[in-house]
């Protein structure tokens, strides 16, 4: 059911008027948390993280991994290693269509220029990773890992893991957490500029957007898509979901929520036309299009 949201606005923007704003992970990083304290340790779990995941930064873990490619297996920390885990576990959820060693396209072809693209192409291909207790090992010389599509979920779903607050909120460009509370949310409308849809949410959960129109860096096989939210209850999962069902064709997104209706998605398309299922709508209490 429909709702007047103002009201609700206006007691979330009063409510909550002690954000802390830190530069992570490439973006603007926004806490909403208990105490000043709080936010600090958020900031430090974050960065900690992303020093292990970034391919970006030349000693990270994910770097060395890459470096490392063909030749031998890398030693990573529990934290590397869950992420990359679970990154194989979602390519198989998602009929390959997630996939972390794209880096041979996004780094070995795009930055480093190392490869040319048809070389890097056939280097796409996860069950080339191997993972053996605390090592992680890259089959083929010119392959890379690369986790820009999960990575700020995995960070944003392990400081929420690690800071145990009662209430609390994180939001890393497209991804965000909400916890212990229910708050106010939009997604913008990269049409428009303005918000596409504003929601109350009635549970925990993360949101996540995947979109072509800042960057063309996911292929998409549905031209029509503009942007894709995914909400979950799990930041992780959200970030790559997101991800891998805006690469899909639409046949295959509907296919992915009969088999997983824990997965809330909602759709824009290029129309203006917006999509949204049953499992988007059990997160929130409240809903408003813009449209």
């Amino acid at each position: 059911m429909i709702k007047a949201i103002v009201p609700l606005l206006l007691i979330f923007v009063i409510a909550f008027s002690k954000e802390k704003v830190f530069y992570l992970m490439g973006t603007y990083v926004v806490v909403d948390l208990p105490t000043d304290e709080d936010a600090y340790r958020a900031y430090r779990i974050m960065r900690s993280l992303e020093e292990k995941l970034s391919d970006y930064i030349p000693e990270s873990e994910v770097s060395l991994i890459n470096k490392w490619a063909g030749i031998r297996p890398v030693k990573v920390s529990e934290e590397t290693l869950e992420v990359i885990r679970q990154s194989l576990e979602i390519s198989e959820k998602t009929y390959g269509y997630f996939d972390i060693s794209v880096g041979a396209i996004t780094v070995r072809h795009g930055r480093e220029r190392k490869l040319s693209l048809e070389e890097a192409e056939k280097l796409v291909n996860y069950r080339e990773i191997e993972l053996k207790g605390r090592k992680v090992f890259l089959r083929k010389k010119g392959m890379a890992i690369d986790l820009g599509g999960i990575g700020k979920g995995f960070i944003v779903e392990k400081a929420y893991e690690a800071l145990n607050t009662p209430r609390g909120f994180i939001g890393a460009a497209g991804d965000m957490k909400v916890w212990g509370h229910k708050r106010a949310l939009a997604i913008k409308d990269p049409i428009s500029g303005g918000s596409l849809v504003q929601m109350v949410n009635s549970r925990d959960l993360c949101l996540s957007t995947s979109g072509n129109y800042l960057r063309k860096h996911i292929r998409q096989r549905d031209e029509e898509l503009i942007q894709i939210t995914v909400a979950h209850e799990d930041c992780t999962y959200a970030d790559a979901y997101a991800t891998a069902l805006f690469s899909m064709p639409r046949k295959l997104r509907r296919r992915f929520e009969k088999e997983n209706p824990d997965v809330g998605v909602l759709e824009l398309f290029r129309d203006g036309s917006i999509y949204m299922n049953k499992g988007f709508r059990k997160f929130f209490e409240t809903i408003i299009i813009k449209k």
